[in-house]
């Protein structure tokens, strides 16, 4: 499989939490590495603050680009918590209390402490002919309406969700890699690198410059879905580390 036929998918996150740094995004390095997992590139992760215009404008544009799209954060039970009304908006369709919703939390809450108010009900909103998703650390379910995928943003229960979700996503070709310690600086392999990645175009090349206690020094990340390629690509960059 080419990268171009590769499936690739955004992750939307949603809440003024992150956006201020009360919060901090953990959510997303899971959902990438999911995604890694089974071969699905992720090409674009965004943030948006808690305003219905700007979830229904990220996730109508995220969802025509992308093969898949991921959500988090929005779904509970607070006024502030609408991504299930963006996300109806942005499909047009309505969004009611669904009864497989409002079953599964009348379940949870008739042997607790705490009782299903007009609040947590809330929860229970999933946009007309969406799919739910299973959440089987505190009940309340997310969703699934066309190529989107409404998890919540609590980490434990968006991981649960996830686990769920992957569980039902084609695998694709694997992404394979290789990590190369160049022993001396960016500046000096850059030149390198530029003609690599030319005469092997099916391998993605990344720089990372770090220091290592003593000096600085770069790290080369190659990956491709092509193992041959890959393994043509490394023999190409050992030589150039070992000529230069």
């Amino acid at each position: 499989m080419s990268e171009a036929e590769a499936p690739k998918a955004a992750v939307l996150v949603i809440g003024d939490e992150i956006l201020s740094g009360r919060t901090k995004d953990s959510n997303s390095g899971f959902i990438a590495d999911t995604l890694t997992d089974l071969g699905i590139d992720l090409a674009e992760v965004r943030v948006v603050a808690d305003r219905m215009e700007a979830i229904v404008e990220a996730v109508r544009a995220l969802s025509e680009k992308y093969t898949y799209v991921f959500t988090t954060g929005g779904i509970g039970p607070t006024h502030d918590d609408i991504t299930a009304d963006a996300v109806a908006e942005a499909f047009g369709v309505a969004l009611n209390v669904d009864p497989r919703a409002r079953a599964i939390l009348e379940a949870r809450y008739e042997n607790s402490e705490f009782k299903l108010n007009e609040a947590r009900l809330r929860m229970a909103r999933i946009p007309d002919g969406a799919e739910l998703i299973e959440n089987r650390i505190s009940g309340a379910p997310g969703f699934k309406i066309g190529n989107v995928h409404v998890m919540a943003g609590v980490p434990a229960v968006m991981q649960a969700m996830m686990d769920v979700i992957a569980a039902s996503l084609p695998a694709s070709a694997a992404i394979e890699s290789e990590t190369v310690e160049a022993g001396r600086g960016e500046g000096d392999v850059a030149a390198p690198l530029e003609k690599l990645q030319a005469d092997h175009p099916s391998v993605r090349i990344g720089s990372y410059p770090y220091h290592d206690g003593t000096r600085f020094t770069t790290r080369i990340v190659l990956r491709s879905r092509d193992r041959a390629a890959l393994k043509a690509a490394r023999a190409a960059l050992d030589a150039a580390l070992e000529s230069g």
